[in-house]
C-alpha cells in the first residue's frame, strides 16, 4: 500500500462543497496501481461522490480487505478512519465498527476474489444483516495481485493471458445480492463515470446494505482477446438499465436521452457505442422483473449496468437490533457492563 502524499496545491478558484472544501481536500496516497487500472478511475469517481455531498472526510470510515482492489482506500480522503482487514474480512470488521459507531459513514471497497471466494460468507451475512454501508465491488474476474488466476466471478469460455479457458460457472454478485434480500443494488463500468458518480451517491445515503458492482478491466492480466472482463467486451454488450441522477433522497431526476430511445456514444479512446434506455415500465423496485430482466441480459452476453434493485422499507441493522441513537463507543463504561449480578445471572445460564 502505498503512502507517498501528494502536493496540497490548489488553484484558488477551484469549486468548493458546502464545508468549504475542493475535491483536492478529498485525495490520498499516490496510486502505485498498474498504469491504465480501472480501480484508478473508480477511485476518482469515489472521490467526486464524497465532495459533492459534502461528507466531512473526519466521518468517514474506510474498510477494505486483501488484493489490488483493497488498495484503494489509500488513495482517497487522506483525513478518514481506515481499517485493511485480511483476506476476506472487511464486511465482519465493519460490522463491529458500525455496531460501535452508527455516525460514521461507512465505505468497503472489495474485489470478486476478495467479496465471492474466500469472503463469500462474510458478504452475505453483510447483505443478511442490512449493515448501512456502502459495499463496492471492483470486479475484473483475477486475481491481479498474484498474477491473474481467475476469480470466482470468470465468465464460462473467458480466455486467460496463458493456459485453458475458464469452465466454471460463475458468481453475479447482483444476483447473488438479489436472491439474498440487498436493498439497493447497482453496477456499472470503470470507464463511465457519469453513470458511476451518482450510483455511489445514492448507495452512500442508502440507509442499509447497497452494493455497487464496478466491472474495472486489469490492464495487465485481463485486458486482452477472449476476456469478456476486458475494455473492449465491455463496450461492446454494456446495456444501461436506466440513465438517470437517482440519488435518495433527493426529488430531481434528470435523464440524458428519452425512454426507449438510443443514443451514441464516444468514448476515452474515440470508439463509440450505442447505449439504449429501456422505456418507463422498468421497475427497480420488484425483484422478481429484477431477477428477470437480469437473467434475460446475462443469456444474450450483455452487461446490464444502473440502478438496477432498491428497497427502503427493511430496517438497517441498528434499527432491526433496537440499538441506542448514540453509538456505543460514546457510552460511559458503567452504561455499557451489566454489573457482577447480572454478568453472574448470564454465565450461569451455560453452566
Amino acid at each position: 500500500m502505498s503512502y507517498i502524499a501528494k502536493p496540497k496545491v490548489a488553484h484558488p478558484k477551484m469549486p468548493r462543497n458546502e464545508l468549504g472544501l475542493t475535491a483536492r481536500d478529498y485525495e490520498g496516497a499516490v496510486s502505485t496501481l498498474c498504469a491504465g487500472c480501472g480501480h484508478d478511475s473508480v477511485t476518482a469517481a469515489i472521490i467526486q461522490a464524497v465532495f459533492e455531498l459534502s461528507i466531512e472526510p473526519h466521518k468517514l470510515a474506510k474498510m477494505s480487505g486483501i488484493g489490488c482492489s483493497s488498495k484503494t482506500p489509500a488513495y482517497f480522503v487522506s483525513q478518514s478512519h481506515g481499517f485493511n482487514s485480511v483476506h476476506g474480512r472487511m464486511p465482519s470488521v465493519t460490522t463491529g465498527a458500525n455496531a460501535a459507531n452508527r455516525t460514521l459513514t461507512y465505505i468497503g471497497v472489495s474485489g470478486d476474489g476478495d467479496s465471492l471466494s474466500i469472503g463469500a460468507g462474510q458478504f452475505v451475512h453483510a447483505i443478511r444483516r442490512n449493515l448501512n454501508m456502502c459495499y463496492i465491488i471492483e470486479n475484473n474476474g483475477v486475481y491481479g495481485l498474484t498474477k491473474g488466476q481467475f476469480s470466482a466471478s470468470a465468465d464460462i469460455g473467458s480466455k486467460p493471458k496463458k493456459g485453458m479457458p475458464n469452465q466454471q460457472e460463475p458468481i453475479d454478485p447482483v444476483s447473488t445480492a438479489l436472491s439474498l434480500g440487498a436493498t439497493y443494488i447497482a453496477r456499472s463500468f470503470s470507464g463511465d463515470k457519469e453513470q458511476l458518480v451518482p450510483l455511489i451517491q445514492g448507495a452512500l445515503l442508502h440507509p442499509g446494505f447497497a452494493l455497487v458492482d464496478v466491472i474495472s478491466p486489469c490492464v495487465t492480466f485481463n485486458d486482452h482477446e477472449g476476456s469478456t472482463k476486458s475494455y473492449a467486451h465491455t463496450r461492446q454488450f454494456y446495456h444501461h438499465v436506466v440513465d438517470a441522477d437517482f440519488i435518495p433522497p433527493a426529488e430531481e431526476i434528470k435523464a440524458a436521452y428519452e425512454e426507449g430511445s438510443a443514443m451514441p456514444v464516444e468514448l476515452h479512446d474515440g470508439s463509440k457505442i450505442v447505449l439504449r434506455k429501456v422505456d418507463k415500465d422498468y421497475d427497480p423496485t420488484s425483484r422478481a422483473t429484477s431477477f428477470k430482466y437480469l437473467r434475460e441480459h446475462f443469456n444474450a452476453g450483455e452487461i446490464t449496468t444502473g440502478l438496477l434493485y432498491m428497497d427502503e422499507s427493511r430496517k438497517e441493522m441498528h434499527d432491526l437490533m433496537g440499538n441506542t441513537d448514540t453509538p456505543l463507543s460514546e457510552l460511559p463504561l458503567d452504561t455499557l457492563h451489566p454489573g457482577k449480578e447480572e454478568l453472574k445471572k448470564i454465565l450461569n445460564r451455560y453452566r
